[in-house]
């Protein structure tokens, strides 16, 4: 390929996240930026999944070279927990109306892939290396705690999803999507503390984070 994809670095002490700034969910982290860049494009062909879903043209093959630096930044607490949690000056950019549609599209898409990746997976998952991780429906329930959370994060108020009332959960995501699908200027939503492009990317992030653990864990290592 000819045209590089923007990266942005963001460093904290034990951990390091590159995250393509223009592709909300796809990030990866590594105990150095070279590592967090190889595991990057390692993970381009399972992030053109959700491209595809969403009707976004993506690169067939992705290496390190094709990534640009577009932005560095340092990282806190979160960073080092494992989240990409610091907005950048890239997330901060105007969204237009074409722009913003093109959000909601992807956000959706990675939602669509973490659905169908829980639906195919096997109740209990395989064990880690000691023993550890959730097995799917506690990880399908954590991960539409946190898009609650999120939810609130950028002003929508909606009743917590139920499990066993896949309504609640669309009326929670819809208003999520109706909100990411709205031009802004690039400040925060709800005057909170996440301007769209992050909370787009936050969110398909988490959500992609969880469909990768859960394929990882399912059957024999």
């Amino acid at each position: 390929m000819t045209q590089q994809l923007a990266v942005a670095i963001e460093t904290g002490v034990k951990r390091v996240f590159a995250t393509a700034v223009d592709w909300p969910g796809w990030s990866r982290s590594g105990r150095t930026e070279q590592a967090a860049l190889e595991l990057l494009a390692a993970t381009a062909a399972r992030y053109a999944v959700v491209a595809v879903a969403a009707g976004e043209p993506f690169p067939g093959e992705v290496s390190v070279d094709d990534f640009e630096i577009a932005e560095r930044i340092d990282g806190d607490g979160g960073t080092d927990f494992g989240v990409p949690s610091r907005v950048t000056e890239h997330d901060r950019r105007p969204v237009s109306t074409a722009e913003a549609e093109r959000l909601r599209r992807l956000v959706a898409a990675a939602w669509s892939v973490f659905d169908a990746v829980a639906a195919a997976a096997p109740a209990e998952l395989r064990k880690g290396p000691r023993g550890g991780g959730r097995d799917r429906d506690k990880i399908v329930g954590h991960v539409h705690g946190a898009d609650h959370l999120y939810a609130g994060i950028v002003g929508i108020r909606v009743p917590a999803p139920a499990q066993d009332h896949p309504g609640s959960i669309e009326t929670m995501r819809s208003a999520v999507l109706d909100l990411l699908g709205r031009p802004s200027d690039g400040t925060p939503l709800d005057d909170r503390k996440w301007p769209p492009r992050y909370a787009a990317a936050r969110i398909a992030w988490h959500a992609l984070d969880h469909a990768w653990e859960i394929e990882d864990r399912t059957g024999p290592p």
